[in-house]
């Protein structure tokens, strides 16, 4: 057969689509309904992967089934009712549509979808269809800015697993965190630059509240909260603001082991009986509103802040499927398919 001549497949040979690249985006994950069967559901998949809550499993499981599950799941229930659109879940809703955004801004060069870590669409049945349209290089770029062996870690063992069944498996890419991406910072300085501006009062604090981990991981050489102190710091000299005008806390403490600190509800407390009458809560760890920012701090920590003389509360939304997050989702994509594109 000469160089120039058509290819042909063997007689028998099943269609194969191929030569695509396809870009996975991948976030936590939420319950389908705020309803108690279904956060159990979700519940039940979240808190038994090791990765989240790794303690022996002898010790967890019993605690995780016998208590833990039939009492959180009602609780949870509650707080996404307080959250819950006309279109669903607002995790799922704005990654849906930062997915749509970007697949959109790169459709002449790759397929985009999104999945989630625990709930559906699955990371398995996304990666599935990105097979089935022909991707034979993906990339997977988690949706957390900072590393963490509870989340990063996580969706690369969920991907991994999801090909373990291909005979013929794509080249496969997973995406570094970006927590210190100046297209990151920029992003974040934008939309709290625009939203601060909407205020018709100044804040006397900004916290910068991430998700809370245990410490001891940090012991274990999960770099996580290094990721946390260093966007915190970048965001600080981007905005102009000290660090006691801005502090770094941790929020969505689980369990009763020691974690980062301080914690953010504390920190909030501590600021109303100083009395500071005008604050702001601003999570970057999280790249779109979800419950722990939408109910943890704007009702939660408003509530508690209000109640304890504070005046003015703002929480500043994440960068859900703002221009500047897509900006930085097609920067991280195309930087990370060099040589595929």
């Amino acid at each position: 057969m000469t160089e120039n001549a058509p290819s042909r497949r063997p007689d028998g040979h099943p269609a194969a689509a191929h030569g695509r690249v396809g870009v996975l985006l991948v976030n936590l994950g939420t319950p389908d309904a705020p309803t108690t069967h279904a956060v159990r559901r979700f519940l039940a998949e979240f808190l038994s992967d090791p990765r989240v809550v790794n303690l022996p499993r002898a010790l967890w499981l019993p605690v995780l089934y016998g208590v833990i599950l039939n009492l959180r799941p009602a609780r949870s229930a509650k707080a996404y009712e307080k959250i819950w659109t006309a279109e669903g879940s607002p995790l799922l809703r704005h990654t849906r549509a930062a997915a749509q955004k970007l697949g959109i801004r790169m459709e002449d060069r790759a397929i985009v979808e999104f999945a989630m870590r625990y709930g559906s669409p699955s990371v398995r049945e996304r990666i599935a269809a990105l097979m089935k349209a022909g991707a034979d290089r993906i990339l997977v770029l988690p949706m957390y800015p900072q590393y963490s062996q509870t989340t990063s870690a996580s969706v690369a063992d969920a991907t991994f697993d999801a090909l373990k069944g291909y005979n013929w498996q794509p080249a496969l890419r997973i995406a570094p965190p970006y927590h210190d991406d100046p297209a990151y910072i920029e992003a974040l300085q934008s939309v709290a630059v625009s939203f601060l501006a909407t205020l018709d009062w100044a804040p006397e604090r900004v916290i910068i509240s991430l998700h809370g981990a245990p410490k001891r991981h940090l012991a274990q050489g999960d770099p996580y909260y290094c990721h946390c102190a260093k966007t915190a710091r970048l965001i600080r000299k981007a905005m102009g603001w000290s660090e006691e005008f801005a502090p770094l806390a941790f929020q969505s403490k689980f369990g009763r082991e020691e974690w980062l600190s301080p914690a953010t509800d504390e920190t909030i407390r501590a600021l109303a009986s100083a009395g500071v009458k005008r604050i702001a809560v601003m999570t970057p760890g999280f790249t779109v509103d979800c419950l722990e920012t939408l109910e943890e701090i704007a009702i939660v920590a408003r509530q508690a802040f209000l109640s304890r003389g504070g005046e003015n509360f703002a929480a500043i939304p994440c960068l859900n499927a703002s221009g500047p997050m897509i900006d930085l989702l097609e920067r991280i994509a195309v930087r990370e398919t060099a040589g595929w594109l």
